[in-house]
């Protein structure tokens, strides 16, 4: 593991394998180490990258609310520090789809294959006013809990809870350690408030990116939606229509929560793997990390 430098925050990163690039990125409060079940299973055949975003794992505090723009800069970003500078397949999972997206219409001659792992949806997201005040209104709200001692107490079991309940079967894998290093902290509270605070803000930057800038011609998307979720039929029903939107191809997978990398990691990884054959003759850049 490491650390780059985006945007003047410490990113924590992590890169095995070898092969094309193909970059991981979390949910909404999730960490790099959510990913372990599907890492294996594709560093054989690909250059691994996962990174917490600011205020995630152990990268350092958010400077700026986010962005879907700037969530798609700050996967180029991470690249261009690691010395990637090819076409990379993204995986984004939850939250992290609208950044996936957002980085394929943004930055098209960077994209090799783009995957939405139970991705967040809003069809009609507008976006809410008021931007600095609901900002100040997090920090104002974090800094209170953490005051508190909020996190300490109450955030690693927090994380257990909202891991079990987002599978069909089993509880959280991560080691406690790891969890209380990152769970525990004032600074991943923060993190998991700022985007929440800012999800449909996000949400509705991307309906006007699809306005503007088009899918890059021959990356294919591939949506995989959990059949097994609390959102039922009328959730998978949705994704097969953000799929039909982007000409993805579309696969439901049962049994699985929205946590589907801890729960089918077999197919997240499958999914990646699945790309256009012409992608396994590319070779990422040497790292300058």
């Amino acid at each position: 593991m490491t650390f780059v430098r985006v945007g003047g925050v410490p990113h924590h990163v992590v890169v095995e394998g070898s092969g094309p690039v193909c970059v991981l990125s979390s949910g909404l409060a999730m960490s790099w180490f959510d990913w372990d079940p599907v890492v294996p299973l594709l560093t054989p055949h690909r250059t691994v990258v996962r990174f917490d975003r600011p205020g995630h794992g152990l990268s350092g505090p958010a400077a700026v609310p986010p962005s879907a723009a700037g969530e798609a800069h700050r996967i180029a970003g991470v690249l261009d520090t690691l010395g990637l500078d090819g076409p990379a397949s993204v995986v984004g999972h939850s939250i992290a789809g609208f950044h996936a997206e957002a980085f394929a219409r943004l930055h098209p001659s960077r994209s090799a294959a783009v995957v939405l792992v139970d991705s967040s949806i809003e069809e009609h997201a507008r976006v809410p006013a008021a931007p600095a005040v609901r900002t100040a209104v997090s920090r104002g709200v974090g800094t209170v809990l953490s005051a508190a001692g909020m996190p300490a107490a109450l955030g690693p079991l927090t994380r257990r809870a909202v891991v079990r309940l987002s599978r069909t079967g089993g509880g959280d894998p991560a080691p406690a350690a790891l969890v209380r290093r990152c769970y525990a902290t004032s600074r991943v509270l923060q993190g998991a408030l700022l985007e929440n605070t800012h999800y449909r803000a996000v949400a509705a930057e991307l309906l006007a990116l699809r306005e503007r800038h088009a899918l890059p011609d021959g990356v294919p998307f591939t949506v995989l939606a959990a059949a097994g979720g609390v959102g039922g039929t009328r959730w998978v029903e949705r994704q097969r229509a953000l799929a039909r939107r982007l000409a993805a191809r579309f696969e439901a997978v049962e049994p699985s929560g929205h946590l589907m990398m801890l729960d089918c990691p077999e197919v997240v990884a499958g999914a990646v793997l699945a790309q256009p054959r012409q992608l396994l003759a590319q070779t990422p850049e040497p790292r300058g990390a």
